[in-house]
């Protein structure tokens, strides 16, 4: 009997980088990502990247533009490689201002190309679209190599948070409760919301390679708030002085505030809409509910002398988001809320 065929091999991630990561130094290039379309047959998607290197020691990647309509984070991480320089450090720094390179230079939450979204594509595919290349370079290549990552969101145009807020993984056991907390505390953002694994998250990605993945949520509506910037970059700045890779004088004193540790429930705290038509919102950003109180009325204004639907909040909660949008069609997200959370043990 012949010998069953080889299972075919996991196709290369076609993505080639400009820069060396091994290399010491600061390093800005690209990665180059094939693309051949009508109007240039051999071309290449340009991913802005940046290595800043100083021997041995943690590697820390910072990204932004995931999602190409959140501008904070793109502001700060564009800061990090104009300031930082190698002798700052010790390890590495990998820096991504436009991680859905496309979806940033478009100005929306998805890729133009292929509708992509970013942070819904892990582990992505080196043989799939570019998005899905995208996740896969990052969960494959650089997260294989890394400790630590901070993927900067905003609320993007149809989302608004309340402040500057943090985002990451139930820890595990106690002993990564600890580590957790602690790093949480070190960037020191007013809220530290805890939630479930989605396998389909670079949180999730972080994880099966080993690594600490944290989100942050700043802000939003499309925007900048500069308060908003300061505020992450100095948290982001302390945080790296904590994890042991930034040095010397802009790593700030003391993190930016004293965290609130909250958690996220996936079935309780968040508010849909079950109708299309214009919402109007009943409650604020901070607002405290409870289960059942409502929480918007949709309007129709395409159906004269129909009267309006309510939205009640499906737990209780503080309200953390809000849609900032007033057109709604059924299964858009109109609120977010979240809750205080006990350490573990």
């Amino acid at each position: 009997m012949a010998p069953a065929p080889a299972p075919p091999k996991a196709a290369a991630n076609p993505i080639k980088s400009e820069i060396d990561f091994d290399a010491d130094g600061k390093h800005t290039g690209y990665l180059r990502l094939p693309h051949s379309v009508h109007r240039s047959a051999y071309g290449w998607i340009p991913i802005p990247v940046a290595s800043i290197r100083n021997g041995d020691g943690p590697v820390v990647i910072v990204s932004a533009g995931t999602h190409g309509d959140e501008y904070e984070g793109q502001i700060i991480v564009s800061r990090l490689i104009r300031e930082i320089e190698p002798s700052m450090l010790k390890g590495q720094l990998i820096l991504l201002p436009m991680a859905n390179a496309p979806a940033a230079e478009a100005g929306m939450r998805t890729s133009p190309i292929d509708d992509g979204n970013l942070n819904r594509l892990y582990p992505g595919d080196a043989a799939g679209t570019p998005s899905q290349i995208i996740a896969h370079y990052i969960e494959h290549v650089l997260l294989a190599r890394a400790r630590y990552m901070i993927d900067l969101h905003s609320g993007g145009s149809s989302l608004q948070y309340d402040g500057a807020n943090m985002m990451g993984l139930e820890p595990r056991d106690a002993e990564e409760e600890k580590v957790v907390t602690g790093l949480l505390k070190a960037f020191g953002l007013p809220k530290a919301f805890l939630y479930q694994p989605n396998p389909v998250n670079v949180t999730a990605a972080a994880r099966r390679q080993g690594a600490i993945c944290f989100l942050t949520e700043l802000g939003g509506g499309g925007g900048v708030d500069p308060a908003l910037v300061k505020q992450g970059m100095h948290g982001l700045l302390h945080l790296l002085g904590y994890m042991g890779v930034l040095h010397g004088d802009l790593v700030p004193a003391a993190p930016p505030s004293q965290s609130r540790l909250m958690a996220i429930d996936r079935n309780t705290h968040y508010v849909y809409a079950y109708d299309n038509g214009v919402h109007e919102p009943l409650v604020g950003l901070g607002a405290k509910v409870r289960k059942g109180d409502a929480a918007a009325l949709i309007h129709f204004p395409d159906t004269p002398g129909k009267a309006p639907t309510t939205v009640c909040f499906p737990g209780d909660g503080e309200v953390v988001c809000k849609r900032v949008l007033a057109q709604v069609r059924r299964g858009d997200c109109i609120f977010q809320l979240a809750s205080e959370r006990k350490p573990l043990g």
